[in-house]
């Protein structure tokens, strides 16, 4: 209440804490910032630019800002000889330590500041990590279509069994075909179904190192030939709040599919990673909140990597790379990972030529270990 002839305090003046200044607000930025001067040279850079690029602000100040990172991107490049050029960017390509990934960026030039820009860059979404009503609507065309189509399916599998009962020896294995492919069909609708699925299965506490090793165990029983798989985990990890069987899922198809990319590779080998990425500026937005994912699961293997073509597109439906492949197996994990607030990427390392699917998931906070020991 304000008494008359009293000035309006604003409520930044009743707080007892003091207005973070500039540096600060940069500095809390989930996206990169650079400051660079007209020599290209990076004088300032923020946490999230740490992170990004791989190396402490320390090392980062006084480098050419080429030495650091390259795009690849020859329109953009353009725009950058340019130092008035202002710069908007989405989804381009940029390599850093002989990796590719694809970001998004902006170019702003510093008035009353010649030659001075302003660059930020955040990691383009190839994952699930944010909002895409298209990819909703597609996900969901499946769970519409799949009950008429299962109908009819019952109807034929059941007159493909009649049918070998009666048929002569010889010709009984046409009537076991229609049999068994009537069967697959189901199967990929079952998954089409999952994939489409809005419900969500609950989360609770959950041991990373157990799930992993159940998933490693479920592969090699299937069989996983000559192709090494070796475990580097960080034993001081913390439980995450994820879906047991549903985190055992993703692994299973991140380690079965680099098990098959592997398999004709020199050094087939396949390595589990775990690590905690503490401040690392991995966020995923859900409900208009920011969710932490400080625990990261990174699968690699020797393989020879997923088509360059496709690799913007190996989460959707229906995109693979392998000749008898469904493209549902990643479609599937993105969808498993978006219902526990996790995110899913991959990135090529040329240089070791390896691949890596990393997985961020949440750490279980105090309530929710209180709740599973109720």
């Amino acid at each position: 209440m304000t008494i008359a002839g009293e000035r309006p305090v604003p409520a930044s003046e009743n707080s007892a804490a003091p207005k973070p200044d500039a540096a600060a607000q940069i500095g809390g930025l989930i996206f990169a910032v650079l400051l660079i001067d007209p020599d290209l040279r990076i004088v300032e850079a923020n946490h999230a630019a740490e992170n990004l690029l791989g190396q402490s602000a320390k090392r980062l100040v006084g480098r050419s800002v080429r030495d650091v990172a390259e795009l690849l991107d020859q329109r953009v490049l353009e725009r950058f000889a340019n130092s008035e050029a202002a710069v908007v960017a989405r989804d381009v390509g940029l390599r850093i330590n002989s990796k590719e990934q694809r970001v998004n960026l902006t170019i702003s030039p510093l008035v009353n500041h010649t030659g001075w820009r302003v660059v930020t860059l955040s990691e383009s979404a190839r994952d699930d990590s944010g909002s895409d009503e298209q990819g909703d609507v597609t996900l969901g065309a499946p769970s519409i279509l799949a009950h008429e189509i299962k109908n009819p399916l019952s109807a034929i599998r059941g007159a493909g069994q009649l049918a070998e009962r009666k048929l002569a020896d010889t010709d009984k294995p046409l009537a076991r075909m229609i049999t068994d492919e009537v069967d697959r069909i189901a199967r990929l609708i079952d998954r089409m179904q999952e994939l489409g699925s809005t419900q969500t299965e609950p989360v609770a506490p959950c041991n990373p190192h157990e799930a992993i090793r159940s998933a490693i165990a479920t592969v090699r029983a299937a069989g996983a030939n000559r192709v090494e798989i070796c475990e580097e985990f960080d034993p001081s990890l913390p439980a995450v709040l994820a879906n047991r069987d549903a985190l055992e899922q993703v692994l299973i198809n991140l380690i079965s599919n680099a098990r098959d990319a592997a398999e004709g590779s020199d050094d087939p080998r396949i390595t589990v990673q775990t690590r905690f990425v503490s401040g690392l500026a991995f966020n995923a937005i859900r409900m208009g909140r920011r969710v932490r994912l400080p625990i990261e699961i990174t699968v690699s293997d020797t393989g020879p990597g997923i088509d360059e073509a496709l690799r913007d597109h190996v989460f959707e439906p229906f995109v693979s790379s392998k000749k008898s492949g469904q493209g549902l197996g990643l479609a599937l994990v993105r969808k498993l990972v978006r219902d526990m607030e996790g995110r899913i990427s991959h990135e090529r390392d040329t240089r070791a030529n390896l691949t890596h699917f990393r997985l961020h998931l949440r750490i279980a906070d105090k309530a929710s270990l209180a709740g599973s020991n109720a």
